[in-house]
């Protein structure tokens, strides 16, 4: 059995150590980008993209309104030529509504997708975010306890470290050759 451990990579731990520091660092704020992009992206479907496109739909539909009634007072009036043309403004307004709702239709059925499906992925993120906040501190302290535990070992086991390794072999010996 050996007398003393054979440390040779405190180092190599320091040197981890940092490095889950530096991830730790960079780690949090993706992971609290990545939330806060999926609020604003959640936000700007509910409000402002919803509002627009009832909004528009609202402009559209009196504009179709307005089409319809130019299309009426044309009729009575008995002018042929400006009929059909008043028919393809109020086929054109129809069209402009249709387009309107569909997109609207199409928002609210992106906004319950979108929380459906980014919900786990969120609840992933969450967790990891709660991972390296909670535990990656205790991680960093106990790598650094047990850099200077190593250190302290290494100390007190070298040979120019006081004699602490001399006073175990030389113990070592005395123990077997006792009378």
């Amino acid at each position: 059995m050996a007398s003393q451990a054979q440390i040779t990579s405190v180092e190599a731990i320091e040197l981890f150590r940092a490095a889950l520091i530096v991830f730790t660092s960079q780690a949090r704020p993706a992971l609290e980008e990545v939330s806060g992009e999926m609020t604003r992206t959640r936000l700007w479907l509910q409000n402002e993209q919803r509002r627009f496109w009832e909004n528009e739909r609202r402009i559209r539909s009196k504009k179709l309104e307005q089409a319809q009634q130019e299309l009426f007072s044309a009729r009575l009036s008995q002018f042929q030529e400006s009929t059909s043309l008043q028919i393809m403004a109020v086929h054109r307004a129809q069209q402009a509504v249709r387009e309107a709702e569909e997109k609207l239709a199409r928002l609210k059925r992106w906004d319950r997708e979108l929380e459906n499906r980014s919900a786990p992925l969120l609840k992933e993120v969450e967790q990891l975010h709660g991972f390296l906040t909670a535990e990656m501190p205790k991680a960093v302290a106990y790598l650094a306890q047990v850099v200077r535990t190593l250190d302290a070992y290494a100390d007190t086991g070298t040979p120019s470290g006081g004699g602490g390794a001399a006073a175990t072999t030389s113990g070592a010996e005395s123990g077997g050759k006792t009378t």
